[in-house]
């Protein structure tokens, strides 16, 4: 039985969230959805879903809640945002110590209406009086923003133990309906739910696959993206493969198709991963990134952590040899030191409307003035050759413009993500610290200017309470989707 990866970096909470936390979104009625991926509510504007998965929610610890801030021609708008938990009405369940609702976030248009759907895999809720765990909420998408939710589970028990580990969303097979991949702990190792899905939980069809069976590497991360530039999305399937008498990090691709998923080639294994076109000749390219020391259990790893760039062509992986960046490689900003974790996080976008994907790197550890595990953001630039360290910078609360200032624990860089929330052709960067303020979390939102990428001018931050959450341990930033 293979390992999994994930990392436990909490296990109480002590704030108060109270049910009700439905609070006004932005949309228009009348309006027709902008069928734009990550707009919740259809405004032609992407929005971002902001987890907090230790928060107290009706006096029970590590329940979990998640933010929407919705976006606008000025970008996140924190003032025009929706708070959905256990406890707020038409979201199915109600809140439970250690459910962490939102520690695991996908969104994708299951439904086919035009409005993106949330997806939270909360993988540690007790399926009734079992042993089981997990079920995936959606909720979805309308003129008003996320105002109701489903419950959807796999109808197979030996396929649900612990499903929503984690969640993928994309058009797997081609047929212009967004497709579900989800996590399981037992059984297959991950479900594919064939959209749509209606808003009743069933979907087209459900589909287990055995990911160690037919490759040796289990199923503990997911990350879609269109590698192969066809009509069908791809998915990376990260995990751990048995290696002498231990396990190495590993990935596989598996290419989308009209018949479904199929196991493709494998690649350098991690923690993180993102999949976007760098070098703009059509085809993804996946970037994995371990955040581990390179050993013998960690191939892939590096002093202070590394990122390998796998390009990708027509057939799926190209021939064309891996990229291995470290902060060492020339140009990227700081130095390669042990403990850094860089490539904790990652998350790709055009940061400057050129065309080609930039790549935000989180080293969630590294130390700043003697400042231990203050946490920095890389922002690696796309260009004709590849990702590269020309042109790159690094983000710390100690750069000059960032709000707040940098501190031991902090975890800035502990996620991070690249979109375009304001229509304006480039992506800007939102950045969390999960571990700020013991533990309370906050956000950095960073604007994107045209030729030179993402600035800290004019950055802002926030927490939970700025959007009338809870105050203490919340985890608020711990991940991010759209």
């Amino acid at each position: 039985m293979h390992k999994h990866l994930r990392i436990s970096l909490a296990t109480a909470a002590a704030a108060a969230l109270t049910g009700g936390l439905l609070v006004a979104g932005a949309g228009s009625a009348s309006a027709a959805p902008s069928g734009l991926q990550g707009d919740f509510n259809g405004d032609g504007y992407r929005d971002l879903a902001i987890a907090a998965p230790i928060a107290k929610v009706d006096g029970k610890a590590n329940a979990g809640y998640v933010a929407v801030v919705y976006g606008t021609s000025n970008g996140l708008d924190k003032s025009k945002r929706t708070l959905i938990s256990q406890a707020t009405p038409g979201i199915p369940g109600v809140p439970e110590t250690g459910d962490n609702f939102g520690d695991r976030i996908t969104a994708g248009d299951l439904d086919g209406d035009g409005y993106t759907d949330l997806v939270v895999g909360v993988h540690a809720e007790r399926i009734g009086s079992t042993d089981d765990s997990s079920v995936l909420t959606v909720v979805w998408g309308g003129a008003a923003g996320l105002t109701s939710g489903t419950d959807i589970s796999s109808p197979l028990p030996e396929y649900r133990h612990e499903l929503g580990w984690d969640v993928a969303a994309g058009d797997f097979d081609g047929d212009g309906k967004t497709d579900l991949a989800a996590v399981n702990i037992a059984g297959p190792g991950l479900n594919v739910f064939k959209g749509p899905i209606t808003r009743t939980g069933q979907a087209a069809a459900l589909t287990g696959i055995d990911t160690y069976d037919q490759t040796g590497i289990g199923t503990d991360r997911l990350v879609a993206g269109n590698v192969t530039g066809d009509g069908a999305a791809d998915l990376l399937v990260m995990g751990q493969q048995e290696s002498g008498d231990g396990y190495i990090t590993r990935s596989v691709l598996y290419k989308g198709g009209a018949t479904g998923l199929k196991a493709s080639g494998k690649l350098a294994g991690g923690y993180a991963a993102a999949i976007a076109d760098v070098n703009k000749d059509g085809f993804g390219d996946i970037v994995t990134g371990n955040f581990m020391e390179k050993s013998t259990d960690e191939p892939n790893g590096g002093l202070g952590g590394a990122l390998t760039v796998t390009y990708g062509s027509a057939t799926g992986l190209s021939t064309r040899t891996p990229v291995r960046i470290t902060q060492d490689t020339a140009g990227v900003p700081g130095a390669a030191e042990k403990g850094d974790r860089f490539g904790w996080s990652l998350s790709a976008g055009d940061t400057n409307g050129d065309g080609y994907a930039d790549v935000a790197v989180g080293a969630s550890s590294e130390a700043l003035g003697g400042k231990t595990a203050a946490g920095t953001v890389t922002v690696l630039r796309g260009s004709a050759t590849g990702l590269t360290g020309t042109g790159s910078k690094s983000f710390s609360q100690d750069t000059a413009g960032v709000p707040g200032a940098a501190e031991s624990g902090d975890q800035f860089g502990g996620s991070v993500h690249l979109t375009d929330s304001n229509a304006d052709g480039r992506a800007e960067l939102t950045a969390g610290a999960f571990a700020e303020n013991n533990g309370a979390g906050s956000v950095w939102l960073f604007k994107a200017a045209a030729q030179s990428g993402i600035t800290a001018t004019g950055s802002t931050s926030f927490g939970s309470t700025s959007l009338g959450g809870p105050s203490g341990l919340t985890y608020f930033g711990d991940r991010f989707a759209n």
